[in-house]
């Protein structure tokens, strides 16, 4: 008992979820599936956007730190050949400065190639007690290859300011533990570069310097580095970007190419020695940036496209599917349908024929009664029989169709008396319009025409929603006659009209699912008026009623006396 009442109460609940989560599963397997694909669709995108944004911005900073490691490269080029132009022509004997032997100084820039040393001037200055006029500098003249006290000028005045904190080092005694060129770029028509001479106590005993000379800085030592580093930083096929200099006003001194133009990318100031300068490198075509973007753009789009064509191909896969399942379900139903279409008449037909084989009919009236009942429940099995032999024929491609010239209205008179039988039975009235004139001998398939208006007024009889009344007429309208039939069924909504004559479809009513059909009735008319060179048209509206009207053209313009036309439309 307790455990009777803990699977009740315990188990049965979970046992009922699970089925109902497997039956929503069984009904939306092709959302579920869509989702599952989706989804991981969704996250590779996601993924592999935030790794392209990772990329373009990686390659952008990598990009970005080669140009900048190209000028710091530049800029310790410049530095290291001033800073050795210095120690090799700066670097004097502290002895000529302590033993009053400063003319010396000459000698020893003549011996070390100083007209070489891109320098507009260069000059001593000795701070030894006892030196006369040690407080102005000495120019080295190297037409003579001596020393000389020049005037005062703005560049003496230049060389006064600059020596003058070492010039007071000395005085004091301070002592220099490190001996290196120090720039002064104070004045900057005058920059210069000093080279400290100290005695054997680190004491400052005189200066060398030599005044910079701009424009062998910009047209010779500049090309000379760039042409140097470029083949170390762009190489392997990489075009060389284009290096340009700009002086202290902005002014552009120097471009390693000045047929180009670049838009510029880095810049920055050169380090050392005019640092009021400043070089820069311009991209030949793109810049990095520019280059990244495009990338990323092309990355992105091709990723759209792909994903597009994927995500188009899994709907193309699951609208098949959806289409396959929703046909398997018309087929079932039509299946079903056609069963009960076939016992109805079968049914009626072996009842009367068993009340007249036992004899219990009264008068001969009855029996012809029963004779016309027979006769319409053959006829309306035979019709349907018809339609699924003709969908049969046409889904192979092996439907047709026997053309002949005939009078078009006897047709439509011998399918009414026909059809009339059943619908006294089920209690209808039927009307009809004939033309206003006789109309000529039309071009068509009697018994094709015929299938065509019984269809038509079969339907009219399943929808017609307790309304007995049917109009049939049959009119002239130019070059075209028209068979129409109108009930006062149920109608047809407007979003359906257009699916009405595919194959196994049924208009989605409530009423649907009380009256059976085979849904092959109007794809077969269809068939038939297209074959024909007609069209069928409708016009309806919910709880008015629906006119079916059937076109065929007068005399086709391929009409021939008579043949047989074969169609392999489906």
């Amino acid at each position: 008992m307790a455990f009777r009442r803990l699977w009740s109460d315990r188990v049965l609940p979970y046992i009922d979820l699970v089925m109902s989560f497997a039956g929503f599963l069984r009904r939306h397997t092709l959302w579920v599936g869509l989702v599952a694909v989706l989804l991981p669709l969704v996250v590779l995108l996601a993924l592999q956007y935030r790794w392209l944004v990772k990329l373009d911005h990686t390659s952008a900073k990598a990009h970005e730190a080669t140009l900048d490691n190209y000028l710091e490269a530049v800029g310790s080029e410049v530095e290291f050949h001033y800073s050795g132009m210095a120690e090799r022509v700066l670097d004097l004997p502290a002895p000529i400065f302590t033993q009053h032997k400063l003319e010396k100084a000459a000698h020893y820039f003549k011996k070390k190639g100083s007209e070489e040393a891109g320098a507009r001037r260069l000059f001593v200055v000795s701070f030894a007690e006892g030196e006369e006029e040690s407080e102005y500098p000495r120019f080295f003249d190297p037409s003579c290859a001596s020393l000389t006290l020049p005037k005062w000028t703005p560049e003496v005045q230049a060389i006064s300011v600059a020596i003058a904190p070492w010039r007071m080092m000395s005085h004091k005694g301070v002592a220099v533990e490190t001996v290196s060129p120090k720039v002064d770029e104070r004045d900057p028509e005058h920059r210069l570069l000093l080279y400290p001479i100290t005695d054997e106590s680190s004491k400052v005993v005189g200066l060398a310097g030599m005044v910079l000379d701009e424009s062998h800085f910009a047209d010779v030592l500049l090309p000379k580095i760039v042409k140097k580093a470029l083949p170390k930083f762009f190489q392997d096929g990489e075009e060389d970007p284009i290096v340009a200099v700009w002086d202290r006003k902005g002014r552009k001194v120097f471009v390693s190419d000045w047929e180009k133009k670049g838009k510029m990318e880095v810049k920055k100031a050169i380090p050392f020695v005019f640092t009021d300068w400043k070089i820069g490198l311009a991209s030949r075509h793109a810049t990095a940036a520019q280059v990244a973007r495009r990338n990323f753009a092309v990355n992105i789009g091709l990723s759209a496209v792909l994903a597009a064509v994927l995500l188009g191909g899994i709907l193309l896969a699951l609208q098949t599917a959806s289409r396959q399942m929703k046909l398997s379900q018309m087929k079932s139903d039509f299946v079903s349908n056609v069963s009960h279409e076939l016992r109805t008449p079968l049914a009626s037909i072996r009842v009367f024929g068993e009340l007249l084989r036992l004899g219990r009919v009264e008068s001969p009236d009855k029996a012809r009664e029963y004779g016309e009942y027979i006769e319409t429940e053959s006829r309306r099995l035979t019709q349907l029989i018809n339609n699924l032999l003709d969908f049969a024929s046409i889904e192979s491609g092996r439907k047709s169709y026997r053309f002949e010239r005939a009078c078009i209205e006897d047709v439509v008179s011998e399918t009414l008396k026909t059809f009339g039988v059943r619908l006294r039975q089920n209690g209808f009235r039927i009307t009809y319009e004939g033309p206003e004139a006789a109309l000529p001998a039309v071009y068509f398939d009697p018994a094709a025409v015929a299938q065509s208006l019984s269809n038509l007024l079969d339907n009219a009889v399943k929808y017609s929603n307790g309304s007995k009344e049917i109009a049939v007429g049959l009119r002239r309208e130019g070059s075209w006659a028209v068979i129409w039939v109108r009930d006062q069924g149920i109608g047809i909504p407007k979003d359906e009209q257009a699916k009405i004559f595919e194959r196994f479809h049924r208009v989605g009513t409530g009423l649907v699912h009380d009256v059976k059909g085979s849904g092959l009735g109007l794809s077969i008319v269809q068939h038939i008026v297209q074959a024909h060179r007609g069209r069928v048209a409708v016009e309806s509206r919910p709880g008015e009623g629906s006119t079916f009207s059937i076109h065929l053209p007068i005399d086709p313009p391929d009409a021939s006396p008579a043949g047989v036309f074969a169609t392999s439309e489906a």
